[in-house]
């Protein structure tokens, strides 16, 4: 008995002691403001939108970058059709008399006898890449919406800071985020939106995850950020390799990419806190393609060659497996039972203020009413997920991936 306490003190201790740090480096982050407003920027700017198979999102995706409040003249969109087999191609080439500043390409089918293309997200990026005027170019999807301000306030601080490389948040959700004192506006947007179990666990993980990628990338703790909402410039991405070297998995256009940057620039990496910043995406509207996803971003995983984040993963997958370890125990002892359920309360607890303190900044504290019923489903998904992200296989955008 006592050398099952050890364990899950040595850890449970140190996984403490690891939330109780993010939680602090999260809200020691200093919240952007442009010291330079009405300046005139000078930074020209590339978005690029790798789209494949984006019918239902292309359009009003690209109505909202053409809606930016950063002036025409200096910045541009791309976006890089990599071979859809809906309406996608059709939609972007009507919406191209909309704007000068919008470009569009197909990436080409490949030669005979040509290798396959394995990573098909970062050979369309590489693409648009090539096309880019601009000295900063900034990655996002094809199912994201974004501030006005979203490109003005990146611009910000790039000038701001001489940064190499920007992770800038993203939040799950399309609605406007609420005020965090707007207790009227939760019951109106909880009636109005009569969240799904699916939606409401995926949208508190990841905003988990935003909270750590904020916290790690202002500490300069570990590389983390998602593809979504990233700046980096052009100068920059040829001067490490490009995707050179990781070019063989299909995910990791954001994390790998980043951490070859910082190699080379660890103090030019920065997290950008501003609420105007923030880019919304979509929820995954069945369970099979939420974990489709988050397989794909398992699948990396024994790819970082940042050590830090490795043992970081190790140890939260090491916490998890431990419940299961306790709850196959109770078979055979009942009283384990209470210990499980002791250390299922202890760990919402540790995390509880963490999480709320990140959904506070994207608007979304409502559901933390939610967060400790979604205890037991995390630790199940984070076990299956890290596996299969290991040893399985995963289907994303019609292809299927080892």
């Amino acid at each position: 008995m006592w050398i099952f306490a050890l364990i899950y003190l040595f850890l449970f201790i140190p996984y403490w002691a690891l939330i109780a740090w993010y939680h602090r480096a999260w809200k020691a982050i200093p919240l952007f403001r442009p010291e330079r407003a009405g300046a005139q920027p000078s930074t020209r700017i590339s978005v690029l939108v790798p789209a494949r198979n984006e019918e239902a999102n292309i359009g009003a995706c690209i109505d909202s970058l053409l809606e930016q409040s950063y002036p025409k003249a200096q910045y541009e969109i791309i976006v890089i059709d990599d071979h859809s087999t809906d309406r996608t191609w059709e939609m972007i080439s009507d919406l191209q008399h909309k704007a000068g500043h919008l470009m569009i390409t197909q990436i080409p089918e490949p030669e005979a006898g040509a290798a396959p293309v394995r990573a098909h997200k970062k050979f369309a990026i590489e693409t648009g890449v090539r096309m880019a005027t601009g000295d900063l170019i900034v990655t996002t999807d094809a199912d994201c919406r974004f501030h006005p301000d979203w490109l003005s306030t990146i611009a910000a601080f790039y000038e701001a800071t001489g940064a190499r490389f920007i992770a800038a948040p993203v939040r799950i959700g399309y609605d406007p985020p609420m005020s965090p004192n707007d207790s009227s506006s939760t019951s109106s947007l909880q009636d109005k939106r009569r969240p799904s179990l699916l939606s409401i666990f995926q949208t508190l993980d990841f905003i988990t995850l935003q909270g750590i990628t904020g916290a790690a990338v202002y500490k300069n703790f570990h590389s983390m950020c998602n593809g979504a909402n990233l700046a980096y410039t052009k100068e920059v991405f040829y001067e490490v390799g490009g995707f050179h070297g990781i070019d063989d998995i299909a995910s990791g256009d954001d994390m790998l990419l980043m951490h070859k940057i910082y190699k080379r620039y660890p103090g030019k990496v920065f997290f950008l806190k501003n609420p105007q910043a923030i880019v919304s995406t979509g929820v995954e509207e069945s369970w099979r393609g939420f974990l489709n996803q988050r397989i794909r971003w398992a699948s990396k995983a024994d790819r970082y060659d940042d050590r830090r984040i490795f043992w970081t993963l190790l140890l939260v997958y090491l916490v998890n497996i431990s419940f299961l370890c306790l709850l196959i125990a109770s078979f055979w002892e009942f009283d384990r039972l209470w210990s499980l359920l002791v250390l299922i309360v202890l760990k919402t607890l540790i995390e509880f203020p963490f999480v709320r303190s990140a959904a506070l900044f994207f608007g979304q504290q409502q559901l933390m009413v939610w967060f400790p019923l979604m205890q037991p489903l995390h630790i199940f998904y984070t076990i299956v997920v890290g596996w299969l992200g290991k040893f399985g296989s995963y289907s994303w955008k019609d292809r299927r991936h080892k």
